[in-house]
């Protein structure tokens, strides 16, 4: 017997970027002395990390009661285990965009384990959370960086029900 469980996960993830320049502002050309220098590094280091979709499990398929896990790839792939038969064909990575200065390396840090809880007060666990960055993230020649990542959904008894949760993603430049 298989029990289809609407597992609506909207994980999103909540971005801060840090030790990264505002992004280049368009050149007046009515100014006196338009420059073609690249602009130098704000003081507060602040920048944009935007959040493009969110990871979003849909709706897993439970073959009964017990424990199990969905899995959804950064390349899109996913898997199921234990209880979990199905993850729907909705599911999603997640995806990011950074834009800094150009050409620059960066760190992304992210946690790997995220507890999600549900209006009812349910709680799940998402773990195993990863990103097809490279080992060394940098900055194209126009100034962006995207990833996507996706993670592992850790279920346990009767886990019918919407569950969200945040994210944090910090990026800095090395």
């Amino acid at each position: 017997m298989h029990r289809f469980a609407p597992l609506l996960i909207a994980l999103t993830a909540t971005g801060v970027a840090s030790a990264i320049p505002d992004p280049a502002r368009a050149q007046c050309r009515l100014c006196d002395q338009p420059s073609t220098d690249r602009p130098a590094d704000s003081a507060d280091g602040d920048g944009e990390l935007q959040v493009g979709t969110g990871l979003n499990f849909a709706r897993l398929i439970f073959s009964g009661t017990g424990s199990g896990a969905a899995t959804v790839r950064p390349d899109g792939s996913n898997a199921a285990e234990g209880v979990v038969a199905a993850v729907g064909p909705r599911a999603t990575v997640g995806t990011v965009l950074v834009h800094g200065a150009p050409g620059r390396a960066l760190r992304v840090d992210f946690p790997h384990r995220l507890d999600l809880y549900s209006v009812s007060g349910g709680h799940i666990t998402l773990d195993q959370v990863t990103t097809d960055l490279p080992p060394l993230p940098r900055l194209d020649s126009a100034g962006y960086l995207s990833f996507r990542f996706g993670g592992r959904l850790v279920v346990t008894g009767d886990t019918d029900g919407q569950y969200r949760g945040d994210l944090p993603i910090t990026v800095e430049y090395l």
